[in-house]
């Protein structure tokens, strides 16, 4: 019964999804986001195979859990996100706008070097989403 309710939601969302590609006020990648969180959640099968994937232990596990970063990545993650920064301070022209957005992206250099180098690690339990069948 968990499984086809998954399912369904999972099938709607993603119906919702591909329809806000074409529709400016439905957020595609909200219900993209949902569609993948109910299909994770319909199948043991799909959710070991997603958790034991390289991306996942890559990107999830060794950067946001373990905190596991080189420098050089992090200044790689600095170098995209001041682009993605530089973009908006180009093209608006209110200065004040222009001092946000640069105070934006240093809280987020501060911030985030706080927390990749300095925070401390945590012992994290993996939580099971499936529980034994009785």
């Amino acid at each position: 019964m968990k499984k086809l309710f998954f399912l369904c939601v999972a099938g709607i969302a993603f119906t919702l999804g591909t329809i806000g590609i074409f529709v400016p006020f439905l957020p595609t990648t909200g219900f993209y986001l949902l569609t993948s969180f109910c299909l994770l959640r319909s199948s043991e099968k799909h959710y070991n195979q997603f958790v034991q994937s390289k991306y996942y232990q890559s990107y999830v596990v060794d950067l946001l859990i373990n905190k596991n970063i080189s420098t050089k990545g992090m200044v790689r993650m600095f170098l995209l996100m001041g682009v993605v920064f530089a973009l908006p301070i180009v093209i608006v022209s209110a200065a004040w706008l222009k001092w946000m957005l640069f105070g934006i992206y240093l809280a987020h250099v501060i911030g985030l070097t706080w927390y990749f180098k300095f925070h401390p690690k945590k012992k994290v339990v993996v939580k099971r989403v499936f529980s034994d069948k009785a």
